[in-house]
């Protein structure tokens, strides 16, 4: 028996999150993963820190009590869980200028500065527009630092002291080569050698050593050598920490201390978040597609550098940015939360203070070469064949000079102007050219179409032969009005003259009309994906001076996925990342038909991820064992059940099923002449059988739709159908299963195409499950007792706005 009910929505339970565990005191839990991770961006982490400190001039102290900070602090206040952050080389050389002109002291007071405008940047939710920067750019301004880096660092590794200036250093190498101390060399050397081969060493037993770090190893293997050899060459001196200096009123113009500040908020905040999305990339490009762990919230890691470098600057440690080599590190050894990021920095607080002996055996030149390399490695190839691919190494290159003769500030100043211009240049350069081919004009337009080209544009239509067919092929992604007014008034002036005109993108294929929308007043803004005809349907193939030409709905599935690609896919992109990430969960299984009228989306209002569906014809439910060598539909019911954990199953018909008037118009089978070997869709077609059965025996009275009795014998077999697919899948063991513990409802759908209203039967009602009085529901969702005969069964018309009561919170 089956009554119906009011429409229920049902609330799924919150999906737990990992690493947080429900209810009780919250207590700090540290995975094997993140523990191992910690551990191996520490040992990476440790060199790097003190090799950056000695590159600026700062105390050495500084860079290890920047990487603490920035592992402690910007790893729990950060939005992005496995960044790592610390002092960076792209920071170098703007902290090492601001040492030189107003101290160390002022430049520790510049970096609270900046960690509070950073602060301010976050509040105000602008952390996506630094993205807008160009990747030429930030990727000019790395290379042009880490050419900075590389041609200071090289004067200690020939044993000799950095200039103040890149030029400086430039003109002085050859003298500084000509100088050069050979045990300085020697232990340089043999890091650069180490560092460059370890993580090339071959075989099984080169895999497994490869996972010691290889700036800790080059490191650890030039202090041995220089310790054992007993080589004279200026080592590590990490003063007292009582005597370590803080941060002390700034001291100087104005203006420059505000050009510092915004220096460093520029550089660590670019560079922190271009960082925190690389490392998104590199999280779902993981084995586990980083199963629980959320994506970056850029405002949230703006505010967690700032935090980290207030408390950088205040402690008297460098600037704090979000760092690449050792996040890499972090996501390739398998880290799951931040708990890494801050174990790391907790062992360099440790190694500061246990571990001074050893830290003080360590060569000046050994920590100059690590972070020469480091230097040399910002300047990419990949980088660099990336923008010629776009064509934009013109910004790289201007970027990087500007910033290796000029400054930082400067030179990003001038890549900005350099690619303004170049984009106007593009905006403003269009190429139009027109030839003859097979008889027909071809107009092509190479650029983008702008009131500048008009003129142009005019003039190349006016040229074209008056009644001629003309193909007009358009490779760009823009066309202003002015070129579209231009363009569709020569279409209506060419066509009107007896001559053809088609539109064709950059790979031949015909595209729309710029006046099609507004000679089809029947045109909606679902048309793209509707195979709908405006007025009478075009014939397949047109005739041309060469024959028969292919008509453009050859080309619609194309134009569609290009549609998508440029207007949807960047407006889903990040919901479809997280479901690829956290795989599927969709609260209901939805069979359904496979007419193409029926569109599941847009009739229930969901998206990506919300409904399971299975489509096939008749929306069928064969009994268990009853498929006959074909599982799919079982299967797909009991991976909904049984895996996905699916709280409701909803079988919905339609009007006008061609597999009811199939199974209605089907004769009879006669015994003694048997028809020919069933075609696969008559074989399939059987399951509905006992819809027919039920429907010709008034089972035991025929559905009924919103109080009246079906309009034909179609839609009287489609609400029967519907029902007694429900019966079918109480048969699978696993529905009954969960219909029993009362996880999972079975709901009945009827949808009227041609009205475009959905009507909902629901089991909640079902005597035989649940024992209650049978009530039919009226479609103002009051209930009347009595009124329905055993076993009827009702559709209810579902309406379009439902009003719930306010519930207290």
């Amino acid at each position: 028996m089956t009554l119906c009910t009011p429409a229920r929505t049902t609330t799924r339970p919150e999906v737990q999150r990992p690493h947080s565990p429900p209810g009780g005191p919250r207590r700090f839990r540290v995975a094997g993963a993140d523990l191992s991770a910690s551990v191996a961006v520490f040992l990476i982490a440790l060199p790097l820190s003190l090799g950056i400190a000695l590159a600026t001039g700062a105390p050495l102290q500084a860079g290890l009590v920047a990487a603490a900070v920035g592992g402690i602090v910007a790893g729990r206040f950060g939005g992005a869980p496995l960044q790592v952050s610390g002092p960076a080389a792209g920071l170098t050389v703007v902290t090492a200028e601001l040492i030189q002109r107003y101290g160390w002291r002022t430049t520790c007071a510049i970096t609270v500065l900046a960690g509070l405008s950073q602060l301010a940047l976050s509040a105000l939710r602008v952390a996506r527009s630094a993205l807008a920067v160009s990747p030429a750019i930030v990727h000019g301004m790395l290379g042009g630092i880490g050419v900075t880096i590389a041609l200071a660092q090289l004067h200690i590794v020939l044993g000799g002291t950095p200039q103040s200036s890149t030029v400086a250093n430039a003109t002085g190498l050859p003298a500084q080569l000509a100088n050069a101390d050979a045990a300085a060399l020697v232990i340089s050397g043999l890091t650069v050698a180490v560092l460059l081969a370890w993580p090339r060493l071959p075989g099984r037993i080169g895999r497994r050593v490869r996972a010691v770090p290889a700036a800790l190893v080059s490191v650890a293997g030039a202090t041995a050598v220089a310790v054992v050899a007993g080589l004279a060459v200026p080592r590590v001196d990490l003063p007292s920490w009582s005597s370590h200096a803080l941060p002390g009123l700034p001291e100087g113009p104005v203006l420059g201390i505000a050009a510092g500040v915004l220096t460093i908020t520029l550089v660590t905040s670019v560079q922190s978040l271009l960082s925190a999305v690389a490392v998104d990339k590199l999280i779902a490009a993981r084995e586990d597609r980083g199963l629980g762990i959320p994506r970056s919230d850029l405002d949230r890691e703006l505010r967690g550098q700032g935090a980290a470098n207030i408390v950088s600057g205040a402690l008297g440690g460098l600037p704090v940015a979000g760092v690449a080599v050792r996040s890499v590190a972090n996501v390739s050894a398998g880290a799951v939360s931040r708990a890494s990021t801050m174990l790391h920095g907790l062992w360099v607080v440790l190694a500061s203070l246990l571990l001074v002996p050893l830290i003080d055996l360590i060569p000046l030149p050994a920590l100059a070469a690590l972070v020469m390399v480091v230097g040399v490695q910002m300047v990419s190839i990949t980088h660099i064949r990336t923008v010629t691919r776009h064509r934009e190494v013109v910004v790289y290159a201007v970027t990087l000079t500007g910033v290796v003769l000029v400054g930082i500030l400067e030179g990003v100043a001038l890549g900005i102007a350099v690619a303004v211009a170049v984009s106007l240049h593009r905006l403003a350069r269009t190429r139009i050219t027109r030839e003859e081919r097979d008889g027909q004009q071809l107009l092509r337009v190479r650029g983008q179409l702008t009131f500048l080209a008009v003129p142009r544009l005019s003039r190349a239509l006016h040229q074209v032969p008056a009644g001629s067919d003309v193909v007009v092929e358009l490779d760009g992604s823009f066309m202003d009005h002015a070129a579209y007014e231009t363009l569709n008034d020569w279409i209506s002036g060419h066509q009107a003259h007896g001559g053809t005109v088609e539109l064709a993108g950059r790979s031949g294929g015909r595209i729309g009309e710029p006046g099609s929308a507004a000679t089809q007043p029947c045109c909606r803004p679902w048309t793209p994906w509707h195979n709908h005809q405006c007025g009478q349907p075009e014939p397949a193939e047109r005739e041309g001076p060469k024959g028969p030409r292919p008509s453009p709905t050859r080309h619609q599935l194309a134009t569609g996925i290009g549609t998508f690609q440029r207007n949807t896919a960047p407006l889903v992109r990040g919901e479809l990342a997280r479901l690829a990430r956290e795989g599927q969960r969709p609260s209901q299984l939805f069979l359904t038909c496979a007419d193409s009228r029926l569109v599941t989306s847009m009739i229930t209002a969901s998206g990506p991820g919300d409904l399971f569906t299975v489509r096939n014809v008749g929306n069928l439910v064969p009994l268990p064992g009853e498929e006959s060598g074909d599982d799919s539909v079982a299967a797909a019911i009991e991976y909904a059940v049984e895996v996905l954990r699916v709280e409701s199953i909803t079988v919905c018909g339609h009007s006008g099923c061609g597999a009811m008037q199939a199974l209605l118009s089907a004769a009879p089978d006669d015994p003694l002449n048997p028809p020919a070997p069933p075609s696969p869709l008559h074989r399939w077609l059987r399951h509905g059988r006992p819809s027919l059965e039920r429907m010709a025996s008034r089972h035991p009275v025929e559905p009924r739709i919103a109080g009246r009795p079906p309009a034909d014998a179609v839609e009287q077999l489609c609400l029967t159908n519907v029902v007694q697919q429900l019966e079918h899948l109480r048969a699978y063991e696993s529905v009954a299963r969960r219909l029993a513990d009362g996880s999972l409802t079975l709901q009945g759908m009827y949808f009227h195409v041609g009205e475009a209203q959905a009507y909902l039967l629901t089991e909640s009602g079902d005597t035989r499950s649940r024992g209650t009085e049978p009530r039919a529901t009226e479609p103002d969702g009051t209930e009347s007792g009595g009124t329905s005969g055993p076993g009827e069964a009702v559709f209810v018309q579902v309406p379009p706005t439902v009003l719930e009561p306010a519930r207290a919170s």
